[in-house]
């Protein structure tokens, strides 16, 4: 789905429009349901004393700070959410607030290219998602909002490039699994350091594991999450991460789930323990979960939740150059294998037979240099067992061998394939092969998964490589493995993708000294990766 078929399918949904006005012409554009019904402000933005007297709000309800995300050559979504006691279900009055906003080319405001106002709305926990055009491609821009007189922090954020953009580059940030209890979130301030274009996040922002005194932090509330506020404390309560603050207010960030933003290893309606979860109260968990997703997620109308169902996998254009495939490998999939066999049926989908259409088909429709495919977990195999015979993950790709042989068969076919994964809470890079129980196969792309963000804490190096290097004779499409928490840094340009793995020496403790583990190369028209 290309931007405009974004936009389509946000338009056809049933919103009450928000006006925006701009130097030199007005439109009206769809927005999301947080932002219902709110006529523009054409007014300067002046103190709040110079201006009608708004109801007064408790003090601090831009504690959760701001963020944008999903760039369009002429557009934003700039986010926030009026939270003044985050963790114990927000604070604010159950009434809607008028919240304005403003964006500019200059962090000083004095050059504003588009101003208006939205509702925060109760229904929404107050959030604020304002779908912002008419701005120009590949632009550094700051905004902020306003509400009963308070100001927000000023956010930075940047367009993606021109249709026509082909010859310059971009710069990904690839994150993933950050676990509030096992670690800080100390990779993001590295991460901001470097400056990307955006923060791509693949899942896992929340973990709804119950509380425990094992680690350096500590989960709020007294067990896991199951109502709407519930998911709510846990979102303010990540957003109260300084360094993940930080970055999500000076980068726009795009954005999928995976499975602890609901439940561990949940596959569509069915939960991890069917017999402890009954159906019906999985759904009412699963309709929680994702609003909750949608409130404190930067992402458009078209990702407003309906019940226990959400619009996830779409598509964004960068120019010529790239164009990025976020996928939902959650909703749709079928229950889990629990053997080598049964991951082999070839009844089981990862995607849904909707999704894996419009998958192939935004491939093979592609014009673009590069083609990201942003996926949840692991789509390179992992054999576990040494010698002879396989042994597989079956929460991965590996457990949907039908679908993922079919989808590396069509790989060959689509210009500089490029798989961008998280999950497995360690960096491994990998060769994909055409078929890979024929270890002659082409090799047809390449996959970096992500290592996390905090999730492992500070592993026992040694350990790892005591139990993962043995299985490298029998995973000879693996380039590099390592369980160092971090982030990957990606340098995209016509010739090829420069790639960092950036890491942290600790994430026990709020500062952390940040380097590079290694560099990796992949070059257009050669398929596979290789370490520099």
């Amino acid at each position: 789905m290309s931007f405009q078929g974004v936009q389509e399918a946000s338009d056809a949904r049933e919103f009450v429009m928000t006006r925006v006005t701009s130097p030199d012409r007005r439109r009206f554009l769809t927005a999301g349901a947080a932002v219902l019904g709110a006529a523009a402000s054409a007014q300067l933005w002046l103190p709040a004393t110079a201006r009608a007297a708004a109801a007064a709000l408790p003090d601090g309800v831009f504690g959760l700070g701001v963020a944008s995300g999903d760039p369009l050559p002429d557009g934003i979504v700039l986010w926030t959410r009026l939270a003044p006691d985050p963790l114990h279900g927000g604070g604010m009055p159950d009434s809607a607030v008028e919240v304005e906003w403003e964006i500019a080319e200059d962090e000083r405001f004095a050059k504003v290219t588009r101003r208006g106002t939205a509702q925060a709305l109760p229904a929404y926990g107050h959030s604020v998602h304002v779908d912002v055009r008419g701005l120009g491609a590949g632009r550094t821009y700051w905004y902020r909002f306003r509400a009963g007189g308070q100001l927000s922090r000023t956010g930075r954020t940047r367009t993606a490039p021109s249709w026509t953009f082909s010859r310059g580059s971009l710069r990904v940030a690839l994150a993933s699994c950050q676990n509030w209890q096992h670690g800080y979130f100390t990779p993001y301030a590295d991460m901001l350091a470097q400056d990307p274009d955006f923060v791509l996040f693949v899942g896992d922002y929340i973990y709804e594991s119950a509380p425990a005194s094992t680690g350096p932090r500590r989960h709020e509330g007294t067990g896991e999450p199951y109502t709407l506020v519930q998911y709510r404390n846990r979102y303010a309560q990540y957003r109260a991460d300084p360094d993940l603050a930080e970055m999500h207010a000076n980068a726009p960030f795009v954005v999928t789930f995976d499975d602890h933003e609901v439940d561990n290893d949940f596959a569509g309606e069915i939960p991890q323990d069917p017999d402890k979860q009954p159906h019906d109260a999985f759904v009412a968990r699963l309709t929680a979960a994702y609003q909750a997703y949608y409130e404190h997620m930067p992402v458009r109308a078209s990702a407003v939740p309906n019940g226990p169902h959400i619009q996830m996998y779409r598509a964004l254009d960068f120019g010529r150059l790239a164009r990025l495939n976020i996928l939902d490998t959650r909703q749709f999939r079928s229950d889990q294998a629990t053997s080598q066999s049964g991951a082999q049926d070839p009844g089981l989908t990862m995607l849904g037979a909707a999704q894996k259409q419009w998958l192939l088909g935004s491939l093979h429709g592609s014009t673009a240099r590069w083609n990201l495919v942003a996926s949840q977990i692991m789509l390179a195999e992992t054999d576990l067992l040494l010698g002879e015979g396989k042994l597989w993950y079956y929460d991965a790709w590996d457990g949907y061998q039908a679908e993922r042989n079919a989808l590396l068969g069509q790989l060959g076919n689509v210009s500089n394939p490029l798989v961008l994964s998280g999950d497995r809470h360690l960096t491994m890079v990998s060769d994909l092969k055409e078929d890979y129980a024929d270890p002659s196969s082409a090799v047809v792309g390449a996959e970096f998964v992500g290592t996390s963000i905090s999730s492992n804490g500070d592993q026992d190096q040694a350990a790892f490589h005591a139990q993962w290097d043995p299985l490298r004779a029998d995973n000879p499409h693996w380039k590099l493995i390592d369980a160092h928490r971090g982030y990957h840094l990606f340098d995209i340009d016509r010739d090829g993708v420069d790639a960092q793995v950036r890491v942290v020496d600790t994430v026990l403790r709020p500062q952390a000294a940040p380097s590079t583990l290694a560099r990796l190369r992949v070059d257009s028209g050669t398929p596979g990766v290789r370490l520099v």
